[in-house]
């Protein structure tokens, strides 16, 4: 009852339904990930010296810019607009700067060609109409409304002329609510397959609702607890989907190793409660489990699946806790609220998950509706959660343990093989890409970028302390002697008093973005000492970003490494398991990775997936697959050692051990691998760009850990180290002794 209020209220929250702002009205888009730097710095300096508000474009195409009903038309909405009180100013291809008309000379056809309000190929002509800034959020929302009203009217005076009206306000929004339908689409798409999926491995619909129930829960704990991030940090639109996708994952596999592990220990202590002897009391085989029998089957449950839980959530926080040692808001945000859901799916499973199994009781362990289908009986028997004591992967074992030493190889060199693309992977901030092409907003900003080209301010700005003149040489000897710089705009100065800056606006002629262009930001910066200069624009902050992320990596690594270690010691008492454990899931990410250089930027499967490739993988990318992708590879590996080590310190052999033991937890984490990829790919199947690269990396990335290395490295290596798969240095093996985790 407890968990149904609070995840009732939390989803009212959520919706705005208490009196606050939704979650998804407060998320933020920004053009490129922000670190602190030079960058960031020319940025905070350039909003000082010209505060701005948003802008309003118009682009009415399918016209001749040199038309007098053309000019007349957009003359008109001009002069309306600029008389709004909060509309700061309006630029247009028939008046200058001030506003004033331009002279006829400046009209004609080859001028206005020239022109950088009209488009390049001469078809189009374009309005940006700039907000006052400071406004409140209502106050900003009435008057963008009012713009785009007036701004859409513009073509109707004008026979045949189409028109676009949006800008970055606009933008924002269209990303929420893809958001906000993307997940709404992904929860509609796993969930029910997820159901049936677990219908078929526990044959009946009650053990299957369990974890979905959890599920739900998890979904509803998580946009709570990114709804309270969201007044302590800023927000990127593609978060809630990120984190929620892992916290629903998440919960499914807990829920499922529980309930299996409950069914399992129930029928063991009723089977020998009925045989007269062992554990626990009962009314016999053929009767029901009495009381005792079910609380010894749930206290087991938890004392063995519950702590596997435990170090599985305690392992996923780490991995996710190596984002908050990067500088970027974004990644800070996503690892802290990453590690807050990790904590919910925690909660749930160790008491939502329970209570649940308390009030099914000898109930789980029925024969369900399902099993009187034609079929189903059967696959259950087979797939079922609850594995014989030899089956097919004890035989997959014993294949595999015959020769370790080829499997291994052939494993290994599959992973490395498939990694390959990785090497040339190029990372660049989505933007307006993040859209599916068929949307609005993206069309409008893709047609500013290829017919608009110097209508907007220069890709990279050199914001400046120094005197303009100073400025104005230093920009000269750029553009004579820096490759890649196509032109410098004329020096502009802005603001008054010590907030007085010299901006130096610089052209690449690679273009606006792209990896060249972000270099260009670098050798800039390089050259900026003498004049006190600090490099801004898009291209530059995705470069600090790219620099930050290769700086801190190691670090952030290495911690997520070290702190892996000393939890997977902690359980077996081992240093080489492991070790062993962090190579297998190195070489296990590289195979992803290279999966996603070649689907998204190679473009292979864009039909099938339904996306335009942008040439590069988005910024974020890589930190979150590292993060997420190695914290689930770690889930499965915990699943799976947690069973052999039980066997271990039942006095089994390691070969013994290591064939009943994915023998016992092969079908569980076969069965849980295969809903948390039917999760990510739900969520894959949205709209938006970085969520798709996304839920494909993670969907890869768990289908390669749970059958490659699971499956067939795991055991292979483990066969090949033997007995030394648990040794440990003497003070090592001393001081597992005292501290390590046991079976409790």
């Amino acid at each position: 009852m407890v968990w149904v209020v609070l995840g009732l209220t939390g989803f009212a929250a959520v919706a705005g339904l208490l009196g606050n702002q939704p979650l998804f009205d407060r998320l933020v888009s920004d053009d490129a990930p922000q670190v602190p730097g030079p960058a960031r710095t020319g940025q905070d300096l350039l909003t000082r010296a010209n505060p701005t508000g948003p802008s309003v474009d118009l682009l009415l195409d399918r016209v001749d810019p040199a038309s007098s009903a053309v000019r007349t038309a957009v003359t008109a909405a001009a002069g309306e607009l600029s008389r709004l009180p909060d509309v700061r100013a309006v630029r247009q291809p028939y008046a200058d700067a001030t506003g004033q008309p331009l002279p006829e000379p400046a009209l004609t056809p080859a001028a206005l060609a020239r022109n950088p309000l009209v488009a390049t190929d001469g078809r189009a002509v374009l309005v940006v109409v700039q907000v006052a800034p400071g406004l409140t959020a209502d106050r900003r929302a009435v008057v963008v409304a009012a713009v785009d009203r007036r701004l859409e009217r513009v073509a109707t005076a004008v026979p045949g002329a189409t028109a676009q009206v949006g800008g970055t306000q606009a933008l924002i929004a269209a990303i929420n609510s893809q958001v906000k339908k993307d997940l709404g689409t992904g929860e509609a798409v796993a969930l029910p397959i997820s159901m049936i999926v677990m219908v078929f491995v526990f044959g009946g619909l009650l053990a299957a609702g369990l974890p979905i129930v959890g599920a739900i829960a998890s979904i509803a704990g998580a946009l709570t607890s990114l709804l309270g991030f969201s007044y302590l940090v800023d927000l990127s639109t593609t978060v809630p989907n990120v984190v929620s996708v892992l916290g629903l994952g998440l919960c499914i596999d807990y829920g499922l190793l529980l309930v299996s592990r409950y069914r399992e220990e129930l029928r063991r202590l009723h089977s020998t409660a009925g045989a007269g002897g062992g554990e626990g009391a009962g009314e016999g085989a053929g009767g029901s489990p009495d009381a005792a029998t079910l609380e010894r089957a749930l206290e087991r449950t938890l004392a063995t699946a519950g702590r596997t839980v435990l170090f599985s959530a305690v392992t996923v926080a780490v991995s996710l806790s190596g984002l908050m040692f990067f500088r970027a808001t974004v990644l800070r945000a996503i690892g802290a609220a990453g590690v807050s859901v990790v904590v919910v799916a925690l909660l749930v499973a160790l008491t939502l998950v329970p209570a649940l199994l308390a009030v099914s009781g000898e109930r789980l362990i029925r024969p369900g509706v399902t099993q009187r289908i034609w079929g189903v009986r059967r696959f259950t028997r087979r797939l079922g959660d609850v594995a014989p004591s030899h089956g097919a992967f004890s035989r997959l074992a014993d294949r595999v343990q015959r020769r370790p030493a080829v499997v291994a190889l052939a494993v290994v060199a599959v992973l490395l093989g498939t990694g390959i693309p990785a090497l040339s992977m190029h990372l660049a901030n989505s933007g307006y890409q993040l859209l599916p092409r068929s949307a609005p907003q993206r069309q409008l900003f893709e047609g500013l970028a290829q017919r608009f080209p110097t209508s907007a301010d220069a890709p990279l700005q050199v914001v400046s302390t120094a005197p303009a003149e100073q400025v104005r040489e230093w920009g000269a000897d750029v553009a004579a002697h820096l490759d890649g710089v196509a032109s410098v705009d004329a020096v502009r100065e802005l603001g008054t008093g010590a907030d007085r800056v010299s901006v130096l606006g610089v052209r690449p002629s690679a273009g606006i973005a792209g990896p060249d262009v972000d270099d260009l930001a670098r050798r800039l910066q390089d050259r900026a000492g003498p004049v006190t200069g600090y490099v801004t624009g898009f291209p530059a902050l995705n470069a600090a970003f790219i620099d930050d992320i290769l700086e801190r990596a190691p670090l952030a690594v290495g911690v997520v490494v070290l702190a892996t270690f000393v939890l997977l010691f902690l359980m077996t008492g081992s240093v080489l398991v492991p070790a062993k454990a962090l190579l297998m899931n190195t070489v296990s990410l590289g195979a992803s990775f290279g999966v996603l250089v070649w689907v998204f930027q190679e473009g292979h499967l864009a039909g099938l997936l339904r996306f335009t490739s942008t040439g590069s993988i988005d910024t974020l990318i890589p930190a979150l697959v590292l993060a997420f992708a190695f914290g689930l590879s770690m889930d499965y590996e915990v699943f799976l050692l947690s069973r052999i080590k039980e066997l271990r310190d039942a006095g089994a052999a390691n070969d013994e051990a290591v064939a009943t033991g994915l023998q016992r937890s092969g079908r569980i984490i076969t069965s849980a691998a295969l809903v948390v990829v039917i999760v990510f790919a739900g969520f894959a199947s949205g709209q938006l760009l970085v969520i798709k690269q996304m839920g494909v990396a993670l969907a890869v990335a768990v289908a390669v850990d749970a059958t490659l290395v699971r499956m067939l490295l795991v055991p292979a290596t483990m066969t090949l180290l033997g007995e030394w798969n648990w040794w440990a240095p003497a003070p090592l093996r001393r001081l597992h002794g005292r501290i390590g985790v046991r079976e409790g």
